[in-house]
């Protein structure tokens, strides 16, 4: 839908799943909040036990107020997970919640910037694309990655690349923006409720022949003492979920 206040100009969702990043959840929704979109903010916490899950409570019942650059309150709508299910799961039920012409998904770490939004939206905006990727591995500043994840993105990347026709340089990003119209075509038949998340979302975009965008983004990684939840297991996992959702979905 577009936005109630001028309804020419279409309305972003940002999807923002979540699960015990009390650290950086409010900042991160700060800085979603002043971007220059109209918008909605739509947040999934996954079952978090950190103090996140309070936080966002506070949200819901007004005690914290989530303010555009203008101080006016930015439509937030929280959903509560009752178990954590994994980041695809969050995402799904996302998904399902929209109003938005134009979906973003946001991680609640701070390692993508919210300031990238105008370059990610505006291929869409321009009619040139159904979904853009924000790419880290594109030229944008960003912190020093860790080595085996850089390795493991990359492998990841170009075995998706192969199987799927594709040409991106970072199908791990979390940092993806869809028309609506891909997301209700692609949204129900999501299955993966961890981080096959990516590589599922992948597959089904080029099998149904959208029109793929990338753009740099900056990017801030952390290490696992800074709360960085993927491991090597996940890693794993990605490369069955590649090829399953290639070939076997």
């Amino acid at each position: 839908m577009a936005s109630p206040n001028d309804p020419d100009r279409p309305l972003l969702s940002v999807v923002v799943p979540v699960y015990n990043e009390r650290p950086t959840i409010a900042e991160q929704l700060r800085r979603v909040a002043v971007t220059p979109f109209e918008k909605e903010i739509v947040v999934v916490d996954d079952g978090s036990n950190d103090g996140t899950r309070e936080y966002l409570s506070a949200v819901v019942s007004g005690e914290e107020r989530i303010l555009d650059g203008n101080g006016c309150a930015v439509p937030t709508r929280v959903i509560f997970q009752t178990s954590n299910q994994g980041k695809g799961a969050a995402l799904r039920r996302a998904f399902a919640e929209v109003d938005g012409d134009i979906v973003l998904v946001q991680d609640a770490d701070l390692e993508y910037d919210p300031r990238d939004y105008e370059a990610l939206v505006s291929p869409i905006l321009d009619g040139v694309a159904d979904v853009v990727y924000g790419s880290r591995f594109l030229g944008g500043p960003q912190r020093v990655h860790l080595f085996w994840h850089s390795v493991g993105n990359r492998a990841l990347t170009l075995l998706s690349n192969a199987l799927n026709n594709l040409n991106l340089t970072d199908m791990e990003t979390g940092f993806k923006v869809f028309r609506r119209e891909v997301i209700d075509a692609i949204g129900p038949t999501l299955r993966s409720n961890r981080f096959g998340i990516e590589p599922e979302i992948t597959a089904k975009v080029a099998r149904r022949g959208y029109r793929v965008y990338e753009t740099p983004v900056a990017y801030h990684g952390r290490g696992y003492s800074g709360g960085k939840k993927i491991t090597w297991r996940d890693g794993v996992a990605a490369v069955y979920h590649v090829v399953r959702f290639r070939l076997a979905d």
